[in-house]
C-alpha cells in the first residue's frame, strides 16, 4: 500500500518545526546570524526624502534589522515589529522600552492588524520563504498607503546555490526548498495587487570564518534550513561537511566566501488596478 502525504499535514509539520526552532533559539538568535548591515544604508538612502514614517517589520524575529531602522531614521520612524513567535517578540520587549517609537505585535504575515491604507512602508528581512506568500501580498496591498513602499531582503534560490552551506553541507541545496527565484517572487507579489516592481538590488557579502565557527552555527542552527535535518542526517551532513572543508580550503583557521542576497522595493499604484478594470 503507497503512503499517502496529506500536504496540509506536510506544511503543519514544517511551520511547528520552524515555531519550535525559533522558540528555542530567541535568546542567542542575534550571536548566531549575520547582520547585513548594507540592506539598511540602502533603505535609509530610499527613505532620505520621507518624513513621519509609519511603518512595520513583518517577521522581524528578535528585531535586529527593526532597532538599526529606528537608530538610522530616528523619529522619522515610527514602527511595529510583527511576528508569530513570542520569545522572538520578548526579546525585543526587554529593549523597546529605549524607544519610543517602537512596539510590537504577535501576528502572522498572512493576517497583519493593521487598518486599510495605514502604512507608509513595510519591510521583511531573511523572512519571506516563511510566509504564504499570496496571503502576504494580498495584506501587504490591503495595509499600505498609495505609493506605499514594500521592501524585501533575501536570497534567491540561485543565489543560495553559491553560499558555503549548499556547496559543501551535503543536502542544504535541497532541504532549502522554500526560496524564490525573481519571476515567482515578482508575479506572486505584484499579481492581483497594485504592487508593482520599482526597483531589485543585488548584494554580495564577503564573508570570513573558521572551521570551528561554522560548525557552532550549524549546530545552533543560524539557518532554520538545518532544522529540517534528521539528527542522524544532521550529524552526518556535519561529519561530510568538516571533511569538505579541509579538502576545499588551505586552512580551517581562514575560510572566505560570499553570500549574495537582494533586496526588492515593491510600490503601491491603485491606479494599476483602476487601469486592469477598464
Amino acid at each position: 500500500m503507497k503512503n499517502i502525504i496529506n500536504k496540509n499535514t506536510a506544511t503543519h509539520t514544517v511551520e511547528s518545526l520552524m515555531s519550535d526552532h525559533f522558540t528555542k533559539l530567541a535568546s542567542s538568535y542575534s550571536q548566531y546570524r549575520t547582520f547585513d548591515h548594507e540592506a539598511i544604508n540602502y533603505i535609509t538612502k530610499k527613505l532620505a526624502s520621507k518624513s513621519n514614517i509609519v511603518a512595520a517589520d513583518i517577521g522581524c524575529g528578535d528585531g535586529r534589522y527593526s532597532i538599526k531602522l529606528i537608530e538610522k531614521l530616528r523619529d522619522r520612524l515610527s514602527l511595529t515589529c510583527v511576528d508569530n513567535n513570542y520569545e522572538m517578540l520578548r526579546q525585543i520587549s526587554n529593549i523597546a522600552h529605549n524607544f519610543k517609537n517602537l512596539q510590537t505585535k504577535y501576528a502572522f504575515a498572512e493576517k497583519i492588524p493593521f487598518d486599510d491604507n495605514s502604512l507608509d512602508c513595510i519591510f521583511s528581512f531573511n523572512a519571506i520563504h516563511h510566509f504564504k506568500i499570496n496571503e502576504f501580498a494580498k495584506e501587504c496591498n490591503r495595509i499600505l498607503k498609495n505609493n506605499g513602499l514594500l521592501f524585501i531582503y533575501t536570497r534567491l534560490k540561485d543565489q543560495n546555490e553559491t553560499n558555503i552551506w549548499s556547496k559543501f553541507f551535503p543536502d542544504f541545496s535541497k532541504k532549502e526548498n522554500r526560496l524564490f527565484d525573481i519571476q515567482d517572487l515578482t508575479k506572486c507579489i505584484s499579481n492581483q495587487t497594485s504592487l508593482n516592481l520599482k526597483s531589485s538590488e543585488f548584494f554580495e557579502h564577503k564573508r570570513s570564518s573558521n572551521l570551528q565557527k561554522l560548525v557552532m552555527k550549524a549546530k545552533m542552527k543560524h539557518y532554520s534550513t538545518f532544522s529540517l535535518y534528521t539528527i542522524s542526517e544532521f550529524e552526518k551532513s556535519l561529519g561530510k561537511f568538516k571533511q569538505n572543508i579541509y579538502q576545499n580550503f588551505d586552512s580551517p583557521e581562514n575560510i572566505q566566501w560570499v553570500d549574495e542576497n537582494t533586496m526588492f522595493v515593491f510600490q503601491k499604484n491603485t491606479s494599476k488596478i483602476n487601469d486592469t478594470k477598464k
